[in-house]
């Protein structure tokens, strides 16, 4: 009742008035599983966190092409360097590993669930121990100092042989920060290379995908077109625009021009 007064001899140690219901708020999804067969007959299953705002609860399209792409041409990641930016799920750097990288550095945004879960995706492989060791997660932000990634180097080496971006391109502010990251990490030789594979999910701002290339040529980098392959299917059906694009995975390779 409106103007009540409220006892003082009353206890409220167990009440909060401005705690939230119990079931206020919805449960955190919980997280899922998706599979990769590798084309040794492998199979690897990776953890999914349950929800992300940053797109990490999903096993995108070119991470899958890209690891089939490394796999075919294993001489790209055996006893290389390997950093993979905007990881997710971490499957492309999965593949690295067990292809035999000299070392893999997997990360995502400095999120907790999302570094921990590439943890456990690196425990899955359930490589011997001393190749275990070779493979490590980091939260990093795109365009941010690279000190911490460059410190699992070998200290005579400046940058990773190869650097994976997989389904990275449609965030469109983040461009001039990835490239950022590609010069600041790859190593200036000309064989490095970054392996960027995307798909255009909102095909009507395909320009604007590529318009990433173009900042990378500014810079002096030389973009060669590797891939492009059709899915099966869209990825997300209830989706917008030419379906033809939105199953379509393109790949190229950038290099140093030296």
């Amino acid at each position: 009742m409106a103007g009540a007064a409220i006892d003082p001899s009353s206890s409220t140690d167990s009440l909060d008035l401005f705690a939230d219901p119990p079931d206020f708020y919805p449960p955190s999804p919980t997280p899922t599983t998706e599979t990769h067969a590798l084309l040794s007959g492998r199979t690897l299953t990776l953890r999914l966190v349950g929800h992300n705002p940053l797109w990490g609860h999903h096993l995108w399209q070119a991470g899958r092409l890209i690891s089939t792409y490394i796999e075919k041409h294993p001489v790209l990641i055996a006893n290389k360097t390997v950093l993979e930016l905007g990881a997710g799920a971490g499957l492309p750097s999965l593949v690295s590993a067990v292809l035999g990288a000299q070392k893999v550095v997997v990360t995502d945004y400095p999120d907790p669930d999302l570094v921990s879960n590439l943890w456990k995706n690196i425990s899955s492989l359930d490589l011997p121990g001393t190749e275990e060791k070779r493979t490590v997660a980091e939260g990093y932000c795109w365009g941010a100092d690279t000190s911490t990634l460059l410190s699992h180097l070998k200290h005579d080496e400046q940058g990773f042989d190869v650097l994976i971006l997989a389904d990275l391109l449609f965030n469109h502010s983040e461009h001039a920060k990835l490239v950022v990251s590609i010069q600041q990490t790859l190593k200036k030789t000309k064989e490095a290379k970054a392996l960027v594979f995307f798909t255009p999910y909102r095909p009507w701002l395909y320009g604007n995908d590529m318009a990433f290339f173009d900042l990378l040529r500014k810079q002096g980098m030389r973009v060669e077109k590797v891939l492009e392959e059709k899915m099966d299917k869209v990825m997300f059906d209830s989706d917008p625009g030419d379906e033809e694009l939105r199953r379509t995975v393109f790949g190229y390779e950038v290099t140093w021009i030296i």
